[in-house]
């Protein structure tokens, strides 16, 4: 495909052909109705995609492509230019994607992640994915599981939540998400700390009831904790407790399937759940999770670590494939990639061993 740059002036210049392979350094782009380019003249390294916003952000390294954190005001003001910055416009075709493989390097801090996930899901959802996961370790970027002590990795998790949620939704839609966390204390938690005077909406999976746990009382359906007015149901890491997946599973299918709402997974570990991790014959429920619920999802974001001899990491960020990246020197540099998410036993015992 060919773009056509639109300068400032009447100066007609040349067009720019689509580049691929994002291992490399390259992306490729499909058409779409209107698409809007910002670049710096000669130098172009990192793309996001939207489907009637489509943002370029660029920077010189030598003769190199290198993917930089993309800057936030091009996508809420496309007739917004930065000095230097052009406008580049594509023509329709019906039979392409709105979405695109997009070169975006492993994040150098969480400043820089975020950002990657706020893109990856505002992909995503323009992409009609209703039903996203979110997942990367709060304990450092090279951290994995367990690196922290568990309250402290969900205190993480809150506050790395809150810091995307301002970047992520407008003022005007906070009083239409709601934020699930796993229990009713959780939610007293995060109102007195971070989300302190918020306007969101703070809700909680589960309430442990001695009642409940003899039979007694009845349980109050997710369905009718919602309200008409909620878009967004932000579900905050459910996973220290199995039922926690069980009552997401429940309010996807009374709250969302068949309607415009979303469902995010922030931190949920669901790859505990696609381990299988729980033995299915004391955990059937869970078992059934992984085959029929756990499928549904799109990976908006994810980054998995492996430590060990021959380490690396699992990474994705939507909507482009699925790498193995090796870390040499401070670079993550990538070793594999394929379209459909590998197993961690996978990528643990196969693709990074032979690397």
């Amino acid at each position: 495909m060919q773009f056509t740059i639109l300068p400032n002036s009447s100066e007609r210049l040349p067009t720019l052909s689509c580049l691929q392979n994002p291992c490399k350094g390259g992306f490729s782009l499909p058409s779409q109705q209107v698409i809007w380019i910002f670049f710096y003249p000669k130098q172009i390294v990192n793309v996001q995609i939207f489907k009637s916003d489509t943002q370029i952000f660029c920077r010189k390294r030598g003769n190199q492509r290198s993917a930089k954190r993309p800057i936030s005001f091009g996508f809420h003001d496309p007739n917004h230019l930065a000095p230097g910055m052009r406008r580049l416009r594509a023509s329709s075709d019906s039979r392409t994607s709105t979405s695109t493989e997009i070169d975006v390097e492993f994040p150098v801090d969480y400043s820089e992640l975020l950002e990657q996930v706020k893109v990856a899901t505002q992909s995503a959802l323009m992409d009609s994915k209703h039903l996203l996961e979110i997942e990367f370790p709060t304990a450092g970027l090279d951290s994995v599981s367990g690196d922290d002590e568990g309250g402290i990795e969900m205190n993480s998790s809150m506050t790395l939540i809150r810091e995307f949620c301002r970047r992520f939704l407008k003022p005007e839609e906070a009083t239409r998400t709601r934020i699930f966390f796993p229990e009713a204390k959780e939610v007293e938690f995060a109102k007195k700390t971070v989300f302190e005077g918020v306007s969101f909406k703070m809700d909680y999976l589960t309430k442990p009831s001695l009642l409940e746990d003899f039979g007694f009382g009845t349980k109050v359906k997710m369905v009718k904790r919602v309200q008409p007015t909620d878009e967004i149901f932000l579900v905050a890491y459910p996973y220290f407790n199995v039922d926690e997946m069980l009552v997401v599973e429940e309010l996807y299918k009374d709250a969302v399937v068949h309607t415009d709402r979303k469902l995010i997974i922030f931190n949920g570990e669901l790859d505990r759940i696609r381990s299988g991790y729980y033995p299915p014959f004391f955990y059937p429920k869970i078992a059934a999770l992984a085959r029929n619920f756990l499928p549904k999802f799109e990976t908006a974001y994810y980054i998995h670590n492996f430590k060990g001899r021959v380490g690396g990491t699992l990474f994705r960020s939507y909507p482009g494939p699925w790498q193995v990246l090796r870390k040499v020197g401070d670079k993550h540099v990538c070793i594999h990639q394929q379209e459909t998410m590998p197993s961690l036993k996978e990528v643990a015992l196969s693709i990074l061993p032979s690397a």
